[in-house]
């Protein structure tokens, strides 16, 4: 998607025995103050729960440059300021100081191991507007290839994370450098073979719903159905249910995540064997629903019997 997202929930839904990536929720926290996040925080780990922040960079970042003069790179029409701006500035020393400040400080709220450090979905056209932009890549012997300008930057974000004891996560732009791929099943083969561990997500965007019973098709997914030796499989952790917050507020985050979260859920809980029959699934899928109190999405036709009140 070419538009900015905001990152409501992602249910970080994995869990042994299929795969080692624990349960978490990752929250997209904007503007709050850190006793809220600490409160956050506890009351998720008193329920077993792992909250990590994803700060994604250097797209989606417009709000920031709010708040931090020269952060984002001025866009140029010809050889003058449009007065628009683009994606973090990667070319000036201020970027990489402001970034460590801010990691620091996001470590000491955040205990987590793990940080999402994004990458996705980078606009180049306005860093090649950009006059002293195209001199720093020049300088540092890019050329005009400006994934090598991306990458640059993201390199400088892990190290920074890295120094302060934390695991990147990144998205899967970070590897692919806007390179196209025809599948989830191709992009999982190509980067265990480079030997990186991945979260599949992609299959998982709950937010792209459909007519019927769309559940059926999260429970389904088979995330070490690709091409790869025993040693690439064992680099797939987990999964990652996504919902994307552009047409999701209060009103129908609940049933929009179920029962179709709870559907990847049982499938990446459980052992495999036990949980690849659809049709089986249906009946323990439709007591969470009825027996739960939850506002789930139906199943399919029919209804709960606490919704029956008589004729």
């Amino acid at each position: 998607m070419a538009f900015s997202k905001f990152n409501v929930f992602h249910w970080h839904i994995v869990d042994d025995p299929s795969f080692p990536y624990q349960s978490q929720i990752e929250v997209g926290l904007l503007h709050v103050d850190s006793q809220d996040v600490r409160r956050v925080i506890s009351y998720a780990r008193m329920r077993g729960i792992r909250v990590l922040p994803e700060f994604d960079s250097p797209g989606h970042t417009q709000s920031w440059g709010k708040g931090q003069s020269d952060l984002l790179t001025p866009c140029y029409r010809g050889s003058t300021p449009s007065g628009t701006f683009g994606p973090v500035n990667p070319a000036l020393p201020s970027t990489y100081k402001f970034m460590a400040t801010l990691f620091k400080e996001v470590s000491s709220v955040f205990p987590d191991s793990y940080i999402h450090l994004g990458g996705d979905e980078v606009n180049f056209s306005c860093w090649k507007s950009n006059p002293d932009v195209r001199a720093f890549m020049q300088k540092m012997g890019f050329g005009t290839d400006f994934t090598k300008l991306e990458a640059y930057y993201m390199e400088n974000i892990v190290n920074i994370t890295t120094a302060l004891n934390k695991t990147s996560i990144v998205w899967q732009d970070v590897f692919d450098y806007h390179e196209r791929v025809t599948s989830y099943e191709a992009e999982l083969s190509r980067i265990t073979k480079a030997g990186y561990r991945v979260l599949l997500a992609a299959p998982w965007y709950i937010n792209h719903i459909s007519y019927g019973q769309d559940w059926r098709n999260y429970y389904t997914v088979q995330p070490l159905n690709f091409s790869g030796t025993e040693e690439q499989k064992k680099l797939v952790i987990g999964g990652e249910v996504c919902m994307w917050g552009e047409y999701v507020d209060a009103t129908n985050l609940t049933p929009r995540l179920w029962p179709r979260a709870s559907a990847a859920a049982e499938r990446l809980w459980s052992d495999e064997k036990q949980t690849s029959n659809v049709d089986k699934a249906f009946p323990r899928l439709q007591d969470f629903r009825c027996k739960r109190g939850i506002q789930a999405e139906p199943l399919f036709v029919g209804h709960c019997k606490h919704e029956y009140q008589g004729v």
